[in-house]
């Protein structure tokens, strides 16, 4: 974990925008997979950031328990990024965006974090949200070709069909897609230590008087 509070503007990164896939999105993509009568899959990346190429010169301190004692003084000079520096997603993006366009692959017009590629009357979607990639195609071939090629240049972790993303649990069937957030809410109880409270229909005084808004 490197100490990107110390890094400076100009001298140590430049630009730090990564693009980040949107809730809206997401649902989107759901929607699609729930109207063609097909199946959503997910895969995780092991170390998404440390796959990322720096293109500045960064330099790191020795960490405590890596001590070279011989150069006690020596300093390491990154090339890939380490988690905590300000430009380590956009160059994480940067390099996953420039292999699946090397694959053939497009970016959308509009969501640069989705990614899309055609075979004849075939098509596979890939939406990416940092180290969470989900994707879905006409024809399963697609999708074990995708595998094998992120799994040939990435250390990536196949979760199978997607039941868990952004906080939505995630149901498939023959039925169609279902979504729900009881998971995500039963957390944010026992965080706050509200699971015993007292239930009610409308969480606020019904009978309290509230005065016309003025302009």
């Amino acid at each position: 974990m490197a100490k990107g509070y110390n890094q400076e503007e100009g001298i140590d990164y430049g630009e730090t925008f990564a693009p980040v896939a949107r809730l809206e999105a997401v649902r989107l993509l759901l929607a699609f997979p729930c109207m063609s009568g097909f199946k959503l899959f997910q895969m995780d990346v092991n170390s998404a950031f440390l796959n990322g190429i720096i293109n500045e010169e960064v330099y790191v301190e020795q960490p405590s328990v890596f001590e070279d004692h011989q150069h006690p003084n020596h300093v390491y000079k990154l090339k890939k990024a380490l988690y905590g520096l300000k430009q380590a997603p956009r160059q994480w993006y940067e390099r996953l965006s420039n292999f699946l366009l090397f694959n053939g692959y497009e970016r959308g017009m509009i969501d640069k974090t989705l990614s899309i590629k055609k075979s004849n009357s075939e098509i596979i979607l890939v939406q990416i949200y940092v180290d969470d990639i989900i994707f879905c195609a006409t024809k399963d071939s697609l999708c074990e070709e995708f595998v094998d090629v992120m799994q040939g240049e990435f250390e990536m972790s196949m979760m199978g069909d997607i039941s868990f993303f952004l906080e939505l649990q995630v149901k498939q069937s023959k039925d169609g897609i279902f979504l729900s957030q009881s998971k995500y809410c039963k957390e944010i109880l026992k965080k706050f230590k509200m699971e015993s409270c007292k239930e009610a229909n409308t969480p606020m005084a019904s009978s309290c008087y509230m005065d016309a808004d003025v302009v």
